[in-house]
């Protein structure tokens, strides 16, 4: 069972939206792979993984993330990716 779900409504290219968010991952030493349609990730959060996955659905990106650490909130992970790529 995932540890969190949420959609990321977003106007404009996908692939603009996609470049943020690959560009926020790797800024914190994470890694990101993947296309327009579906891809995953995960970063290191204080010696612990935040690991997820994304698929587009025409303006929406819906983020799974499959785990992290207890301590880390979802809507903590939801708020800075929204921050990063909205």
């Amino acid at each position: 069972m995932a540890a969190c779900n949420f959609t990321i409504p977003f106007t404009g290219d996908a692939e603009a939206v996609l470049g943020k968010a690959q560009r926020a991952v790797e800024k914190q030493s994470g890694s990101f792979t993947g296309d327009t349609n579906a891809g995953n990730f995960s970063v290191a959060f204080f010696g612990q993984e935040i690991v997820g996955t994304y698929t587009v659905a025409g303006s929406d990106l819906n983020i799974v993330i499959e785990s992290k650490p207890f301590m880390v909130p979802c809507n903590a992970i939801e708020s800075f990716l929204k921050s990063q790529i909205v």
